[in-house]
């Protein structure tokens, strides 16, 4: 699956290529997490979003996610570089359409090779502590067994014991490997329920993301409205002046 030092995928190109932001804030106080977290299957109209995402992750953030310290031009050429049609990617989206938690689960370019895939994952720092990352890590599990895949690999600095930890507690083999390290985790074969629950968590996904939409354009025009309001007065007293 891994050519170069930096974990190269097989999804991306070799040069810009890494997985991990860290996924919690050690320092930062624990915040339960919501009894359902919405995670959606993103398609390529949400490309953009994923851009601002991972530009806005911090510079640490971006070194144990691409393995360097990825520039915005480099980030921005992933982000153009994602292959929605082979590879599946996740999200998370806030109450103001932000996307703060995705995933992408890649699967091999070779399509003989459909029995294995590689995940990496990243949260931006406000919404650490919440459990997104494992959250986000159990559905691309549960989207891998369905699509027929035994093998989950996970690539990551072997400092970014967050992810390593999610990694093991999923009941995934790490190897240390210097300042890298790598999981394995074998995963059961797809059964009736688990691509029921795969079916139902992407439909409650999708609604949850429409409600959002549709509330964010009713708060965005009531806003326009009301400073529209605010500025005719301003207007009316500036003409008689």
């Amino acid at each position: 699956m891994t050519e170069t030092k930096e974990r190269v995928s097989p999804a991306l190109d070799k040069d810009e290529i890494a997985w991990f932001a860290p996924l919690e804030d050690e320092a930062a106080p624990r915040r339960a997490a919501p009894l359902m977290v919405p995670i959606r299957s993103l398609g390529a109209n949400h490309r953009e979003r994923i851009a601002h995402h991972l530009l806005a992750l911090e510079p640490h953030d971006r070194y144990l996610r691409f393995g360097f310290a990825a520039n915005d031009a480099q980030i921005e050429r992933y982000a153009d570089s994602l292959n929605f049609e082979r590879d599946e990617i996740f999200g998370i989206y806030n109450r103001r359409l932000q996307l703060i938690a995705m995933a992408h689960l890649a699967f091999d370019p070779d399509s003989r090779l459909r029995d294995c895939a590689e995940f990496g994952v990243s949260v931006l720092k406000a919404a650490r502590g919440r459990g997104y990352g494992g959250r986000l890590f159990d559905r691309a599990a549960m989207h891998a067994r369905n699509e027929g895949v035994n093998r989950m690999f996970i690539h990551a600095l072997s400092e970014n014991t967050t992810m390593l930890k999610i990694a093991r507690k999923a009941g995934a083999a790490v190897e240390r490997d210097g300042s890298d390290s790598e999981a394995q985790l074998l995963l059961l074969p797809a059964t009736l329920d688990s691509r029921l629950t795969e079916l139902v968590e992407e439909q409650l996904a999708q609604t949850d993301y429409r409600i959002k939409v549709q509330v964010k354009h009713f708060r965005d025009a009531l806003s326009s409205m009301v400073s529209s309001r605010k500025a005719a007065p301003d207007a009316r007293r500036s003409a008689g002046k």
